[in-house]
C-alpha cells in the first residue's frame, strides 16, 4: 500500500525530526567509520549498501529507533524503512563523502586525512562562544594535492577550534605508464608532492585573511606500522609574521587499501634527507649563478644598480623563490573560454596589498597560488603571475613585467608577443589592454609621436617560466623600450638551463605545486535575487529617514537586465552590444513628460550594505536615491556573472522616472 506524496512527505519529516533527536547522525558516523576499518579487507573494492545496513542492526540502532517511532501498521513500517534506508544513504553521500560516496578505485591507493581539532589558536584565546544561530567569524581549511583540492566544512574561530573533517586523497603516479597500477609503499616514497595546506579566516562581513600556508610531508606514514599515523602540525604565521606560531592542527594519516608491506623510519627519512640536499644544492648552484649574472648586468651600466630587476622574491612564508617559479601555464578547463575572459576572471578577484605593520612602505609578498585563490584577493604581483600562467596556458608567449607606474609606484603587468611583432600590454588589475608602440627617442621634437595610453614608466625586467630578461636599454622609460627580447644588447637573458634546473615541474621538492582551478559554487540567479532584496529595503529604510515614501516599479527594473549584461560582455570582449535595445526599451516605459535616470555600477563583492554605502558617496547616485518629485518611480537591478574560484563581477543599477513640473 503507497502513501500520497503529501503524506509521505509528512512522515519522512517526523522520522528526520526524531533521527535528529535521538543524534543517530552522530552513532551512524561512528559505526560506519569503524566498519570501514574492521571490515574493509585489502582485496575489496568496498562495502555495500547491505553491508553497511547490516553493521547498523548488529549495533541496534535501527531497533533503536523503530521503538522510539512506535509503528502501528506494517505499511507503514515499511515506508519508514525506507526513509531509513535513504536516509542511511544520503547521511552516507553528506558525512562520510570521501569515503564512502565515491566508489574507491581497487587499483589505486588512497590517504585518507583526518584533521581531529585545533589547539593554542591564542589569537583567539577571549573569543566568546557563538550564540546558536550568531554569525562569527569563522576559520577554513583548504588543502592540494596533485591536482586535488578540498575545502573543508567553516567552525567558529576560537582558541580550541573544532575541525573535525576528512579528507580522501589519491595516491598515483601520473607518468612512467604507472597510472593505472595501485602504487606501493616504493613507488609513494618516491613521489615528492607535499600536502598545501592554506588556513583563511572569514569575518563577519566575509572578508576574508590568510592566516598560514603550510606544505605537509605525508610520506612518514609509509614507515608507520599498519600504515596509520598521528600528527601535530605547528602553524606558522604569513608575511611579517612568519616566525610566530599561529596554531596547531592534530592531524592523522592513514593509507587505504592498508599497505601490505610497510618500509623502515629509517629508509623514510634517508630518501627525504636525500630530497632536501639535492634541493639545497640545486638552489645553491643557482643563487651563485644569479650572482654572478647580476654582477655582469651592472658592468653593462651602472645605472643599472637602480632598476627593477626581480630575480628573486618572498612569499607567504618568508622564503625566497625565483620568480619564474611563480609562473607556469596553466589550464582552466572549460571554466574559461578565452584569454580575455581569463583577464576578466583576474582582474574580478580582489585586490589587497599585503599588511604591513607600522610605517616603512610595502611589505613584500608574493602569494603560492593556492593560497591567493583561497584568498580571493592578492597583490598587483599575484594577479599577474596567475595571468601570465593562463595566458601561457592559451597558446600565448606571455611574461611578467615587473617596473614601476606614475610617481615611481613598483607594479607587475603581464605582456604578450604576438607572431607578427605586436606587442600587448595586460593590466591584470582592471582587465584593459594596451598596444604598445614605442616611441622613437631620435625622431626631432616636433614630429608627430605615439602618445602612450598606459600607466606604466620604466620596465626593468620581463620573466615567464623558461626565461628571464632584464632590460640594458639605454634608457628603462616603457615608452621607447624596444621589446626585441632576442636582441641581448637590449636584454640580457638568464640561463634558460639554469632557470630550468631551479623551476621545471619535480625540479625540487621545494617547489609548490599549481592547483587546478575550481567552478564557482554561487547561484548567480540567487545571489543577484538576494542582493536586490537587500537594495531595495535599505533604499527604502533611506528614503523614509528623509520623510520620502517608496514605490518600486518592477517592469522598469527588469528593464534595465540588458544593460547590465552588455556591460559585463563588454568589459569581456572589449565589444559593445545591445545598447540600441536597451535605449529603446527605455524610450517606450517613460511617458512623454517624464524624465528617466539610471546609474550603473560595478563591485566585485557580495555585501549589499557596503556597495550601497559605496553609491551613496557619488552625487549621481544619490540623486536617484533621494527623488523628489511627482510619480517618483524607483528601480533597483542587480545581475551577479560568475567566475571560477567563486569570483564573481556584480552589477548595480539604480534608476528613477519622474513627471518633470517646470
Amino acid at each position: 500500500m503507497s502513501l500520497p506524496p503529501e503524506k509521505a512527505s509528512e512522515l519522512k519529516q517526523l522520522i528526520h525530526q526524531q533521527l535528529s533527536k535521538m543524534d543517530v547522525h552522530g552513532r551512524i558516523r561512528e559505526i560506519l567509520a569503524e566498519t570501514i576499518r574492521e571490515e574493509l579487507a585489502p582485496d575489496q573494492q568496498h562495502l555495500s549498501t547491505e553491508d553497511l545496513i547490516k553493521a547498523l542492526r548488529r549495533r541496534g540502532i535501527i531497533d533503536d529507533v523503530m521503538k522510539e517511532l512506535n509503528f502501528v501498521t506494517v505499511s507503514n513500517l515499511l515506508e519508514k524503512i525506507e526513509s531509513f534506508n535513504s536516509f542511511v544513504l544520503d547521511f552516507r553521500s553528506d558525512q562520510l563523502c570521501h569515503l564512502l560516496c565515491t566508489n574507491i578505485d581497487p587499483t589505486r591507493r588512497y590517504l585518507y586525512l583526518q584533521v581531529l581539532g585545533g589547539k593554542a589558536f591564542l589569537e583567539h584565546l577571549q573569543e566568546p562562544e557563538p550564540l546558536p544561530g550568531q554569525v562569527c567569524s569563522t576559520f577554513t581549511l583548504c588543502l592540494h594535492y596533485r591536482n586535488q583540492r578540498f575545502r573543508s566544512k567553516p567552525v567558529p574561530c576560537a582558541c580550541e577550534p573544532d575541525f573535525r573533517d576528512g579528507f580522501l586523497l589519491e595516491v598515483h603516479r601520473e607518468s612512467l605508464g604507472d597510472g593505472t597500477r595501485m602504487a606501493d609503499s616504493t613507488t609513494m616514497l618516491s613521489i615528492s608532492d607535499p600536502i598545501h595546506m592554506v588556513l583563511i579566516k572569514t569575518d563577519i562581513f566575509g572578508e576574508t585573511t590568510l592566516v598560514a600556508s603550510y606544505f605537509l610531508e605525508w610520506r612518514s606514514v609509509l614507515g608507520s606500522e599498519n600504515g596509520v599515523t598521528s600528527l601535530t602540525v605547528e602553524l606558522m604565521g604569513v608575511g611579517t609574521e612568519s616566525k610566530v606560531s599561529v596554531g596547531i592542527l592534530n592531524i592523522k594519516l592513514e593509507m587505504y587499501p592498508p599497505l601490505n608491506q610497510t618500509l623502515s623510519q629509517e629508509v623514510v627519512n634517508t630518501q627525504l634527507a636525500l630530497e632536501r640536499q639535492k634541493t639545497a644544492e640545486k638552489e645553491r648552484l643557482f643563487l651563485v649563478y644569479a650572482k654572478q649574472w647580476w654582477r655582469e648586468y651592472l658592468q653593462i651600466r651602472p645605472s643599472h644598480n637602480s632598476r627593477l630587476v626581480k630575480i628573486f622574491a618572498q612569499d607567504e612564508n618568508g622564503i625566497n623563490r625565483p620568480v619564474c617559479s611563480y609562473v607556469k601555464p596553466l589550464r582552466a578547463g572549460r571554466l574559461l573560454d578565452t584569454p580575455r575572459q581569463a583577464a576578466r576572471f583576474v582582474n574580478v578577484l580582489g585586490y589587497e596589498r599585503a599588511p604591513v605593520i607600522g610605517g616603512g612602505g610595502k611589505q613584500e609578498q608574493w602569494c603560492t597560488l593556492l593560497a591567493f585563490l583561497c584568498r580571493n584577493k592578492g597583490d598587483c604581483e599575484d594577479h599577474a603571475n596567475l595571468l601570465c600562467s593562463l595566458l601561457l596556458g592559451y597558446g600565448l608567449e606571455a611574461f611578467v613585467c615587473v617596473g614601476t607606474k606614475a610617481k615611481g609606484v613598483p607594479h607587475a603587468w603581464v605582456m604578450t608577443c604576438g607572431t607578427d611583432g605586436t606587442i600587448t600590454f595586460w593590466e591584470s588589475l582592471t582587465g584593459h589592454r594596451y598596444i604598445h608602440k614605442p616611441t622613437n627617442a631620435d625622431e626631432p621634437p616636433l614630429a608627430d609621436q605615439p602618445k602612450p595610453l598606459y600607466p606604466y614608466r620604466t620596465i626593468g625586467c620581463v620573466f615567464n617560466h623558461q626565461m628571464f630578461l632584464g632590460n640594458c636599454q639605454p634608457s628603462d622609460a616603457v615608452e621607447i623600450c624596444v621589446f626585441d627580447l632576442n636582441d641581448e644588447s637590449k636584454w640580457k637573458p638568464m640561463s634558460e638551463e639554469a632557470i630550468k634546473s631551479v623551476c621545471a615541474p619535480g625540479a625540487t621538492t621545494s617547489l609548490p605545486p599549481f592547483p587546478p582551478l575550481c567552478a564557482s559554487t554561487i547561484d548567480a540567479s540567487v545571489t543577484s535575487n538576494e542582493i536586490e532584496m537587500q537594495l531595495r529595503l535599505l533604499v527604502s529604510e533611506h528614503r523614509k529617514d528623509l520623510g520620502l515614501t517608496t514605490v518600486w516599479e518592477d517592469q522598469l527594473s527588469y528593464l534595465l537586465s540588458p544593460a547590465l549584461a552588455s556591460y559585463e560582455f563588454e568589459r569581456t570582449t572589449s565589444i559593445s552590444a545591445g545598447n540600441e535595445e536597451f535605449q529603446d526599451a527605455i524610450r517606450r516605459a517613460v511617458p512623454d513628460g517624464h524624465t528617466f535616470k539610471g546609474f550603473p555600477i560595478h563591485f566585485v563583492y557580495r555585501n549589499a550594505r557596503r556597495a550601497f554605502a559605496t553609491c551613496l558617496r557619488s552625487p549621481f547616485c544619490e540623486e536617484i536615491i533621494c527623488c523628489r518629485g511627482d510619480q517618483v518611480r524607483l528601480a533597483v537591478r542587480v545581475r551577479v556573472f560568475t567566475y571560477p574560484e567563486s569570483a564573481c563581477a556584480v552589477w548595480i543599477m539604480f534608476a528613477c522616472k519622474y513627471r518633470s513640473v517646470l
